[in-house]
């Protein structure tokens, strides 16, 4: 006698195969996404990050990361001397917020310090503007830490008045993780100390 339903150890069969399909085809997933993320991972262990100047991210192939370890260290102790010394009335808060990013608690407790010596109160009161002029950094790159001395020529004006003064400040170098924006370069500012400071007489 022919009954309109299927033998039911047929349908069975079926789901099970389909159950089985479906299993299979999200393990293989599974394992090509995990295979695509080590891979990326590994692709972006290998690139270094430079912030175009409209700040977006761009990603360069490191070839060998010593040869661009000095860079970097140039362009960080730059970009802080820039931010802590370069103020004025208008961006004295925005700057110093930036280089405070770049250092640790050595930097912070400068800052506290001309905070409390009233230097910030008196770049308001008066309107000061103070420029920097040039950075010059030696740096060794022998070993972790990184040693530098960097020597800041910056002016201040007074209205009438423009004093130029010379800076000498010394410290360390340490490798951290790449903070984007904040902290392009992965390096923090350690034992930062401002060492000597001269006026330079000009004729």
């Amino acid at each position: 006698m022919k009954t309109p339903y299927k033998n039911i150890y047929n349908v069975l069969k079926l789901n099970r195969f389909i159950v089985l399909v479906v299993v299979i085809g999200a393990v293989l997933t599974c394992i090509v996404s995990v295979l695509m993320v080590i891979k990326l991972h590994n692709e972006t262990v290998n690139n270094a990050f430079v912030v175009n100047t409209d700040g977006s991210v761009i990603p360069l192939k490191m070839v060998k990361q010593q040869e661009n370890l000095e860079v970097e260290i140039l362009s960080h102790l730059e970009l802080f001397h820039s931010y802590f010394y370069h103020i004025d009335a208008s961006n004295y808060e925005k700057h110093l917020e930036k280089a405070l990013w770049l250092g640790n608690s050595s930097v912070d407790a400068l800052y506290r310090q001309k905070k409390a010596d009233g230097v910030y109160n008196r770049l308001l009161q008066y309107s000061l503007v103070q420029k920097v002029l040039k950075i010059e950094s030696k740096i060794d790159v022998q070993s972790e830490p990184y040693r530098f001395e960097t020597t800041t020529v910056f002016e201040i004006n007074r209205g009438t008045v423009t004093d130029t003064y010379e800076l000498m400040t010394t410290g360390n170098l340490i490798k951290v993780d790449r903070n984007f924006p904040k902290n392009t370069h992965g390096l923090l500012i350690t034992n930062f100390f401002e060492s000597t400071l001269r006026k330079i007489e000009t004729q």
